[in-house]
């Protein structure tokens, strides 16, 4: 692209991309960058990966094409991201380490408890132990009109994080408007509580499905579960739409 081309206000971009060695003296990609951006401009599955803990809010993930696979990663209050190659036998991998997976704490107990509520109730709970008025699960269970157990496990929270995998598709869990197919799953890390998957509201949640009267299910699971519930996120070939047509090298 001529540089008279481009409005002026982008010629100091531009500028940087040459003296950075994004692009070349005929201000085309770099060699070095075409995986990257032939990944970005055709993915054929994205990864989105949203972790809430006391550091802040992160958005990590993965973009996977016919060729190449990129996982992506950010620090909390920073809007750039890290790009990184990745091949497909460790893409769990650096899923479960995004959101820092990592072995129980405790010993496993014996069948699967399961706490209910509202989302209400929820919001409550959080709230008050955010401002730290009461001290003991139990008084902030009553201050919030919450199971006394869903504030116990609350009290461990160490954060919360979502994964959230789409692709163009035939059948899946569910199936956005745009025809994006879409497989979910919200997880508590909860210190010495343990992991607790999030059955209800049961993602992927779309805007106005959820309210405070919304009924909330938790249940107790374990690391070994959420792995293998990372890799069924992910679609296998048969679920995958068909490739779209091979595209001229820049």
């Amino acid at each position: 692209m001529a540089e008279e081309q481009i409005p002026e206000e982008l010629f100091g971009a531009l500028s940087e991309l040459r003296e950075s060695g994004l692009i070349d003296a005929a201000d085309k990609i770099s060699a070095d960058l075409y995986p990257l951006v032939m990944t970005l401009m055709e993915p054929r599955v994205i990864v989105q990966v949203e972790m809430s803990g006391s550091q802040g809010l992160t958005h990590s993930g993965a973009v996977i094409g016919d060729d190449f696979i990129f996982t992506h990663e950010n620090w909390p209050g920073d809007a750039e991201s890290e790009y990184v190659p990745a091949e497909p036998e460790t893409l769990v991998w650096s899923l479960a380490r995004m959101v820092d997976l990592h072995r129980d704490v405790v010993e496993a107990v014996e069948g699967d408890e399961v706490i209910v509520s509202t989302m209400g109730s929820f919001d409550g709970v959080v709230t008050h132990m955010e401002t730290g008025r009461f001290g003991e699960p139990g008084a902030v269970a009553e201050a919030a009109e919450a199971p006394v157990r869903l504030a116990e496990v609350l009290s461990q929270l160490n954060c919360m994080w979502r994964m959230t995998v789409a692709w163009k598709g035939e059948t899946t869990q569910a199936t956005l408007e745009n025809g994006l197919a879409v497989s979910a799953l919200a997880v508590w890390d909860c210190g010495i509580e343990g992991y607790w998957l999030r059955e209800l509201p049961a993602d992927p949640v779309l805007d106005g499905q959820v309210d405070k009267s919304s009924e909330l299910r938790v249940r107790r699971t374990t690391a070994k579960e959420i792995w293998q519930m990372i890799t069924n996120l992910l679609p296998d070939g048969a679920q995958l739409g068909p490739a779209p047509q091979a595209q001229p090298a820049f």
